[in-house]
This record gives structure tokens, C-alpha cells and sequence, in this order.
């Protein structure tokens, strides 16, 4: 006996989805992991905070 219409699966077209999102990901790098590759790598300020840090420390205040 054959399925009837309701019976049979349905395609739900998720490789045309699937196609587009990997051809989208393999076109570019997403804006946000650009804007990551575009900050500074050191702490500028950091090294200075440190050394004062210290200084006081080594002065007695330490709170």
C-alpha cells in the first residue's frame, strides 16, 4: 500500500540554508573579530599603574 500525502516526509530545504551559510562564512572575517585584530596587544597604562603600585607599597601606605 502507498503512503498517502500527508504520509510522506516533508524536505525541509535546509541544504540550500546550510550551502549559504558556509559559503557566507568561507567570503570574510565578521566585523567583530576584525574590530578584535584591530585593538592595541599591550596595556599601555598597566605597567605604569604597577610601578606606582609598588612604589607605594614600598613607601608603608598600604591601604
Amino acid at each position: 500500500m502507498t503512503k498517502t500525502l500527508t504520509d510522506h516526509e516533508r524536505s525541509t530545504g535546509n541544504g540550500r540554508v546550510r550551502s549559504y551559510v558556509t559559503q557566507e562564512r568561507k567570503s570574510g572575517i565578521h566585523p567583530s573579530i576584525a574590530a578584535l585584530h584591530r585593538r592595541p596587544h599591550g596595556r599601555d597604562g598597566d605597567d605604569s599603574r604597577k610601578t606606582s603600585e609598588y612604589a607605594r607599597i614600598e613607601r608603608g601606605r598600604e591601604t
